[in-house]
């Protein structure tokens, strides 16, 4: 009743929303955060949503500069805006296997840019007869990010976000100088960490000096933060002793992040495969309920003309749809060379694509769009896709190819619908027009597709390592790539050692279930152990940090009262995170043109002395500047 009460006073006199300055300022920002969020994703093995600070941003900027602009305007710029970072998301958690099982030495640029696009926009338009299902007619969904977002663009309708520009500001500052002080100028590590060898085992601690890995720990809050540190946990301080072989390294540290490599984070795949059908079967109903309001509207349902009713027309979903599968097929035949695989391929992408949109669509609304399990969909959808071809006896490099295209659409198809659906509700709360939403979902998407090759091979070719080294470990194109090097009869996966994980998932769903069971505040959600058990360890333990920060603010305060709590903290995240991510993306591209760093002869121990006391500086820097401003 509420939501059609504010829809009805949004609704009432007509506001301005879809300009020029709109439409420039939308994808200016889509650009931007599609380029930081390759890097956060290349890093951290997961991205968070850019809708809140795109709508700050893009209130700040129009009540600086414009002084009639309104609420729908800084609504249509996030909603640009965050379709080009959740594209980042669905290519960089499968393009770079391309790299890694060696079918590129680097980034195609226009297989790269179709993939983005066409998924992208098949994202887009598989979700939109969806839109009365997810978010129209249905009271289950809490939608917290999209409900969060429309607050803060009330507020800053109100208010003036007075201060929401000073904290985006100090956390970009924070991000980009510890980017800058330790690849820049080598001043201090980007690790902390340290193995020793007893006996034939080995033990490890250690974490990353990086306050984007703190504000992610922050934005996701402590349940998420704590299931990434136990799943880190089970992993390194359990698994990795567990296996022993210390004998085998000279270097303790070597060893500890060789047996993780080949062989404990195949636990984590286990896991993860396990908490991808979970996932599928928890969302079965919305699936069935969205393929029925499909075919109502292909029936010839009712048009509704009302601005705040009215979607993008069917005739053009099914037009600009076709148009999308036909240019994925062409690169299928590019890709693979065959008629039969490629035929296979798309039907598999355009199938598996509409059902993982529902999947995506109702996940967003349990736990919002920074939670969602897209590698754990992709995982599936890999899983699918390398039995099919494998069933028809296909084998080799074209298999491999086929199932990593397959994985890409699905991925960006995914990530794409999710934040489509958070937009949409957004949009609903504050009264606009979803048409318009989806036409600056669709220009953020065609934005962002064409920057995604290009951010890649310069990170790929100018940081140390590059895509799949310590730095940029890329963890979901990583297993992506083992999962199709397996079922394409190219390489050989530990099955012992996914069974094993396959297990330990099971056992972790039976102890998520009691504590629901019994109501628990907590939750032991499969999905983010699985993670942390595939991601190196220095990950969890900042990304803990910024749980612990959030949660020390929000103690004592109902749980509805927490975004406002730490909306303050949540806006420094966002920048710290920004900062950091393009400030890095700035030195690959400074490396890139020729400038090297700039080596300050300092001792290996007056460096990491200089790494604790930075770190301790960017926990309190944390505490200080995410702490509410009524505490």
């Amino acid at each position: 009743m509420t939501d059609a009460v504010d829809t009805a006073q949004a609704s009432a006199a007509p506001r301005k929303e879809l300009t020029v300055r709109v439409v420039i300022l939308g994808l200016l920002l889509a650009v931007v955060m599609g380029a930081a969020n390759v890097y956060v994703g290349l890093r951290a093995g997961m991205t968070v949503s850019a809708s809140i600070p795109a709508a700050v941003m893009a209130m700040l900027l129009f009540k600086m500069l414009f002084k009639d602009s309104t609420i729908l305007e800084a609504n249509q710029v996030q909603t640009c805006a965050s379709a080009g970072e959740s594209l980042a998301a669905g290519i960089i958690f499968t393009m770079p296997a391309m790299i890694l099982i060696g079918f590129w030495d680097s980034f195609d640029f226009w297989s790269v840019t179709i993939i983005a696009l066409t998924g992208g926009l098949l994202g887009i338009l598989f979700m939109i007869p969806m839109r009365k299902v997810f978010i129209l007619n249905n009271d289950e969904l809490a939608y917290p990010e999209g409900v969060a977002c429309a607050a803060v663009l009330k507020a800053g309708e109100e208010q003036g976000n007075t201060g929401a520009g000073r904290n985006l500001l100090l956390g970009g500052l924070l991000g980009g100088a510890v980017a800058i002080s330790a690849k820049l100028f080598g001043a201090i590590t980007g690790t902390l960490e340290a193995a020793a060898a007893v006996g034939s085992r080995i033990f490890y601690f250690g974490g990353d000096l990086s306050p984007m890995l703190i504000a992610i720990g922050f934005i996701v809050r402590l349940n998420v933060a704590v299931l990434i540190f136990i799943g880190g946990a089970i992993s390194w301080l359990i698994g990795i002793p567990l296996l022993g072989g210390a004998e085998q390294f000279p270097v303790a540290l070597d060893g500890a992040y060789e047996l993780w490599s080949t062989k404990i984070r195949y636990v984590g795949v286990g896991a993860m495969v396990v908490g991808g059908f979970s996932s599928l079967y928890s969302v079965r109903l919305g699936l069935v309920a969205a393929v029925k309001e499909l075919g109502k509207n292909l029936s010839g349902g009712r048009l509704l003309e009302h601005d705040t009713e009215r979607d993008i027309s069917t005739t053009a979903i099914i037009g600009l749809g076709a148009a999308c599968i036909v240019v994925l097929a062409f690169v299928n035949y590019r890709f693979t060379g065959g008629i039969g695989i490629t035929l296979l391929s798309t039907a598999v992408m355009v199938v598996m694509g509409f059902f993982f949109t529902a999947v995506a669509s109702y996940i967003v609304g349990l736990v919002g769009n920074s939670n969602s399990p897209v590698s754990g969909m992709t995982i599936t959808a890999v899983l699918v896709a390398g039995g099919l071809l494998w069933l028809f006896n296909y084998s080799g490099m074209e298999a491999m190819v086929a199932t990593l295209g397959i994985a890409a659409i699905v991925c960006c198809v995914a990530a794409t619908a999710g934040d489509v659906c958070n937009d949409l509700k957004t949009g609903s709360l504050v009264g606009a027009a979803p048409f318009r939403q989806q036409m600056m979902q669709i220009a953020g998407v065609c934005v962002a597709a064409f920057i995604m090759s290009p951010v890649l091979n310069l990170l790929h070719n100018n940081i140390p390592g590059g895509i799949g080294g310590r730095e940029l470990s890329a963890p979901q194109a990583s297993l992506f790539a083992s999962l199709a090097r397996g079922f394409s009869g190219e390489g050989t996966l530990p099955w012992d050692l996914i069974g094993v994980g396959a297990v330990v998932g099971l056992i972790i769903l039976g102890i998520d279930r009691y504590l629901r069971l019994r109501e628990s505040n907590f939750r032991a959600h499969l999905m983010p152990i699985a993670v942390g058990m595939y991601l190196p360890f220095g990950l969890a333990t900042p990304i803990l940090i910024g749980g612990l920060i959030a949660h020390y603010y929000s103690k004592g305060t109902p749980a509805a009262e927490h975004d406002r709590v730490l909306h303050r903290g949540v806006l420094f995240s966002s920048g710290v995170i920004a900062g950091e991510a393009l400030m890095s993306v700035g030195l690959a591209c400074a490396t890139a043109l020729g400038f090297q760093s700039l080596d300050l002869g300092l001792s290996p121990g007056l460096v990491t002395a200089l790494s604790f006391l930075a770190a301790v500086a960017v926990v309190l820097c944390f505490v200080r500047l995410t702490r509410p401003q009524n505490i």
